[in-house]
């Protein structure tokens, strides 16, 4: 297809998205998409979603239409998934966890089905079984919003992916739903309004959310994401872990095969501290660690002060005339013994950490001492982080929005 075939097929399919926003019916749109338009490939609807968004409309918009839009078009997509035929691909963890879920949500709804033959406390014990199994679908989520939404934007594509985002988290919010009022369920009447209200919603949700990734999600990012974005994907994936399922040995290998051949040495390049995970200027840097709420410390693996955070209400007093000291010179005659017992420990490996905590002046403070080792487990100092923490053993419930005047 042409560039300007293309951009034409593009506008219609923007004009009917838009109209189904101001009203027109799914049947009516429906129709007009399969003569105006025909077939479309999964990167086309992620490219119009994104232009609609450059237009203007709010990632907040789209994602209330977003299942719309995936009904719209799921007798027109050509998903073509192609790419992945290696085992160890990211893309195939994914799709591996969907079938898992899928084993999830199947009875959920044969559960449903079968309702009005059970008595609430024996349907009450089955969902209950099935929403904890279900429980670990959040770490599918979590892989996806930390990991390849981030290298798809890169790419350009970030109306999408907060669209996704949104949706996964009216899914978790269904989730709590379904799991706060499952223990009030004492009547048949409880019972089928927790299907039409809870149950049912968040059953479709998740499998919609299926259909969204393979038909839309993942072969957008099959087509964007180059060979080296997929191999970052796979070893940061290690680290936030896999729902349901265990990834194959020779997974476990090849990454552990990367992690030593991978350039992750940081580096100084054109003033700037280049690490694996990013970049930051020496300023920002040093502005960064002023702005945590903590006292840092790090003394080398020859117990020599080497720095200090300086953030404006330290809870020890630090001076820069410290810096290229003994460590046990820094500490009152009565510590020395202890501290030197934690650097030897964290030396001869038998420990990785050390916390305390004392009342200081009205105050509780939180010390902990890191042993700060390289890849290869080879010492390298120790950090000390102190933190007044008087105020966060207050917190109770939780705060998700600021309040006003903050």
């Amino acid at each position: 297809m042409s560039s300007g075939d293309f951009e034409k097929q593009k506008q219609v399919i923007k004009d009917i998205i838009l109209e189904l926003h101001q009203g027109l019916s799914f049947e009516e749109a429906q129709k007009r998409l399969e003569q105006e338009v025909g077939s479309i490939s999964s990167q086309e609807i992620a490219q119009v979603e994104q232009s609609l968004i450059d237009d203007g409309m709010s990632p907040d918009e789209i994602k209330k239409f977003c299942n719309v839009h995936a009904l719209l078009f799921e007798s027109t997509l050509q998903a073509d998934l192609g790419g992945e035929e290696n085992e160890a691909h990211p893309v195939n963890f994914f799709k591996a966890e969907n079938r898992e879920i899928e084993k999830i949500t199947a009875p959920m709804k044969g559960l449903v089905q079968k309702a009005g033959e059970r008595d609430p406390g024996e349907f009450r014990d089955q969902a209950s079984e099935l929403l904890e199994k279900l429980k670990d679908v959040e770490l599918h989520y979590v892989r996806k919003e930390q990991i390849l939404f981030p290298y798809l934007e890169r790419y350009g594509f970030m109306g999408p992916t907060q669209v996704m985002w949104g949706k996964h988290n009216e899914i978790r919010d269904l989730f709590k739903k379904a799991q706060s009022e499952l223990s009030s369920l004492s009547s048949s009447q409880d019972v089928e309004k927790f299907i039409e209200e809870a149950l049912n919603p968040l059953v479709e949700e998740v499998d919609g959310m299926i259909f969204k990734e393979e038909n839309i999600l993942f072969p957008t990012s099959l087509e964007k994401l180059q060979t080296e974005d997929w191999v970052e994907v796979l070893k940061e994936s290690e680290q936030v872990g896999y729902a349901f399922i265990e990834p194959p040995a020779d997974t476990a290998h090849l990454v552990d095969t990367l992690k030593k051949t991978a350039a992750e040495e940081p580096s100084l390049e054109d003033s700037k501290i280049k690490l694996p995970s990013g970049e930051l200027s020496p300023k920002q840097l040093m502005h960064m660690l002023n702005a945590l709420p903590v006292d840092l410390t790090f003394v080398d693996h020859d117990d020599v002060v080497r720095y200090f955070s300086e953030n404006e209400e330290r809870i020890f007093v630090r001076t820069r005339a410290i810096i290229g000291r003994k460590v046990e010179n820094c500490h009152p005659p009565q510590s020395v013994d202890q501290v030197q017992k934690i650097v030897s420990s964290f030396k001869d490996g038998t420990r990785d950490s050390a916390e305390f905590w004392i009342n200081l002046k009205g105050k509780m403070i939180y010390i902990i001492f890191f042993a700060v080792r390289d890849e290869n487990g080879k010492y390298m100092g120790a950090l000390e982080v102190a933190q007044d923490i008087t105020r966060l053993q207050q917190l109770t419930g939780e705060r998700r929005l600021l309040d006003e005047g903050d």
